[in-house]
Order: C-alpha cells, then structure tokens, then sequence
C-alpha cells in the first residue's frame, strides 16, 4: 500500500470535537460528515483538501469521545492517511475499523510541512518527504490490517469474506 498527497498539518490534541463537531452527529452518511471536517479548526479544511492528500499531526490527534465519524469524515473528505507524533487509542482502532491508513511516526509528524509532497509505503514502512528528500522509518502495518484498509474496513473485510 503507497499513498501520495500534499500534507496538510495541525498541531498537538486535535480532538473529535473539532475533526467533527457534535451537531453533525445526527447523520451517518459520510458525504455529509465530509462537509464538516475540521470546520471548527479550520474552516478552510474542505476547500483545500484534495483527493489523496495526508493529514500530519501532533501528539494524542483523535482524543475526546471515541466517536466513529471522527475518521469517517476524514476519510470522506479526501485524506488518503493521517501521519501523526501519537494516536488516541479509540481513534486508532476507529481509524482502521473504517479503512483509514494511519501512522504513528513522531520523525516524520515533526519534520512534514504545510504542502509538502509526502508518500507514505505501507509495505515497507517508509515516509517519505518528496519536498525535501528526508526519509522516515514506521512500523509496517502486518498484512491482515493491510487488507482492512485496502478492502475499505473491518465490515468490508467481513462480508467478502477476508475474515
């Protein structure tokens, strides 16, 4: 699995609140949640995220409730992965359990700028910052999380039968 987007970053304890405001939370459908993706943070999110562009973070991203639509509405609005110093525990196992790609590497969280070229290899666990040559190591995902992500989730992977 290889990802390559523009990076757009935030900061340390970016939680659910503001990844998805609560008053969106009477919808399920992921366009809609997608709408609203760090709207509270960032109004401008969804105006310039592009399809297959990687979200970089600071420590504990994901905190505070442990609400599905928190990586549902990241995933929806175009982000391939989230690279990030550390992950709230809920948020990771949301994150994988809807097909999100993350990846813990504090490296690489510290040293990614606001649009640099990142490729992420999931195979071999490599980040690497196509603006700047640096090159990070991160733990590869095993093989059955691969193919959650890559079937689109824990469900997608259960009804075709992979699990």
């Amino acid at each position: 699995m290889k990802y390559e987007g523009a990076a757009i970053c935030y900061g340390d304890h970016v939680d659910t609140d503001v990844i998805i405001p609560a008053r969106y939370l009477n919808t399920g459908d992921p366009a809609e949640l997608a709408k609203h993706c760090m709207e509270d943070l960032d109004p401008g999110f969804t105006g310039r995220v592009s399809p297959g562009d990687i979200l970089v973070a600071g420590e504990n991203f994901g905190c505070g409730s442990s609400r599905e639509h928190a990586p549902i509405a990241i995933k929806a609005s175009g982000i391939s992965v989230v690279i990030a110093k550390s992950f709230a525990r809920i948020f990771y196992r949301n994150a994988i359990n809807i097909g999100l790609a993350i990846a813990e590497c504090p490296e690489a969280a510290a040293a990614i700028a606001e649009g640099d070229r990142i490729e992420a290899d999931f195979d071999r666990g490599v980040i690497r910052n196509l603006t700047t040559g640096a090159e990070f190591r991160t733990e590869p995902f095993p093989p059955f999380i691969q193919q959650i992500i890559e079937n689109g989730g824990l469900v997608a992977s259960i009804a075709k039968g992979d699990f």
